[in-house]
């Protein structure tokens, strides 16, 4: 049997804190979602101005990118490349760039989502989040 890291509340509010704090230094307004390993959702913090359907958009990246254990732009890289029957995967909605996942000593503890802006700018908040924790 095998000891594995998992996320706490206090990691959860540092990487929520750090990647608020890059959306609001570029004035993003977007929403923020984090999720354990299994994709189930621990925290959604829309900021203001956030489109209503970010909050929709943002877990499900964050759960796409813990279930498959990378980031959800290579399922939407999958997608653009021709491989449209991707699409059918069940239980999978967030296959567009934005979700994040944790990695710590090669496992996944959870992932990042975000949604709000451009693509690459959802990421870039997702990855300032995750490095508040030093991994």
């Amino acid at each position: 049997m095998k000891t594995k890291s998992v996320l706490e509340l206090a990691d959860v509010k540092a990487i929520a804190a750090a990647a608020e704090a890059e959306a609001l230094g570029n004035n993003w307004a977007v929403t923020l979602a984090i999720v354990d390993d299994g994709g189930h959702l621990l925290w959604l913090q829309r900021l203001d101005g956030a489109p209503a359907i970010s909050a929709q958009i943002a877990p499900a990246k964050a759960h796409t990118a813990a279930l498959g254990r990378r980031e959800s732009k290579v399922y939407e890289e999958v997608i653009n490349g021709g491989r449209t029957s991707f699409l059918s995967v069940p239980g999978v909605q967030g296959m567009l760039e934005g979700g994040v996942p944790i990695m710590k000593d090669g496992q996944c503890i959870g992932a990042v989502g975000v949604s709000g802006v451009k693509s690459s700018e959802d990421a870039q908040i997702a990855r300032a989040g995750i490095a508040a924790l030093g991994l």
